[in-house]
């Protein structure tokens, strides 16, 4: 492994921690959660994994393919595992490392990315190994799996195998924002509305059916159209939809997931995202993270 990959998988450490410290997140966990620090710990244990998916790329030479395939779906599922170890069971950012996970791949086989250019070529090859079938992946569907087609959602792998079209969206949403004027937060919550607004999300459809998904689209829709997050009126709508998420369970993970890999994709070309202790703020600079001071879990080899 280089330092390079090291590199990719810290940033996408970082952009997960960006999310999770993004505050106020409608129906999400942020700093307001009383085990936030777990949350913390959650992302980076999935540091080591995520290192050996850019190196396992970085040796296929450029070009994805079943091999590759195979190596990054094992890796994949031994760093779930080790996420839930870390967490005394508890996978906290359990469905995370698919999108990461093929974004980081797809960076390391294409280091020399032209910055214009980066956003399309890294969802494109993204695309292209999702859509590699994985041999060995588990037969047994997963809740949302079984949610995707009970519902005829796209889902995860849905949203892979079309270039994470959320991501662009979102990518799109967040710099638009920042050109309009907004704060970082702000320009960041209207990305990740973006995403909510329209996302089939499978985990809010395992958890309350189309009508559940439904308020939360609406809900994010409803913001936008107030202005989005930086606005008074659109606050308010914010809080408002906040607090109806959280009263009724629901918890949009995927779209959470999707602006953790849209601010990966953001970082890699403008190094803009820094993360400090209890908020998320933009300075110059590469991307940092303050680290707690017990040492991150290590993957296990996959068996």
């Amino acid at each position: 492994m280089s330092r390079a990959d090291e590199v990719l998988a810290q940033t996408a450490v970082d952009a997960l921690l960006a999310e999770a410290e993004l505050t106020p997140k409608p129906g999400l966990p942020d700093t307001r959660e009383a085990d936030f620090g777990a949350l913390r710990w959650s992302a980076l244990s999935l540091a080591p994994g995520l290192t050996a998916m850019a190196a396992a790329a970085r040796r296929a030479g450029g070009e994805p393919g079943r091999g590759l395939r195979g190596e990054l779906g094992a890796i994949g599922r031994c760093t779930e595992r080790s996420m839930a170890r870390a967490n005394a069971g508890a996978a906290l950012h359990h469905g995370a490392v698919w999108p990461l996970g093929l974004l980081v791949s797809a960076a390391a086989l294409a280091p020399a990315l032209d910055p214009a250019l980066a956003p399309d070529r890294l969802t494109t090859t993204a695309r292209r190994l999702a859509a590699i079938p994985d041999g060995a992946a588990p037969r047994i569907p997963s809740p949302g799996s079984a949610a995707a087609s009970r519902y005829g959602a796209a889902g995860a792998r849905g949203e892979a195998r079309a270039g994470f079209p959320h991501v662009r969206r979102a990518l799109t949403a967040l710099r638009t924002a920042r050109a309009a004027g907004a704060r970082e937060p702000e320009a960041r919550l209207d990305a990740l509305l973006t995403v909510m607004s329209t996302l089939q999300d499978t985990g809010l459809l395992n958890a309350a059916g189309p009508h559940g998904l439904r308020e939360a689209q609406n809900g994010a829709r409803e913001v936008l159209d107030a202005g989005g997050a930086g606005s008074a009126r659109g606050g308010a709508a914010l809080r408002d939809l906040d607090v109806r998420l959280r009263e009724r369970g629901l918890r949009p993970r995927g779209s959470a997931h999707l602006l953790a890999a849209t601010l990966f994709v953001d970082a890699l070309p403008s190094g803009r995202t820094q993360v400090t202790s209890g908020r998320t703020r933009v300075t110059s600079g590469r991307t940092r993270v303050s680290r707690p001071s017990a040492r991150t879990p290590v993957a296990q080899p996959a068996r």
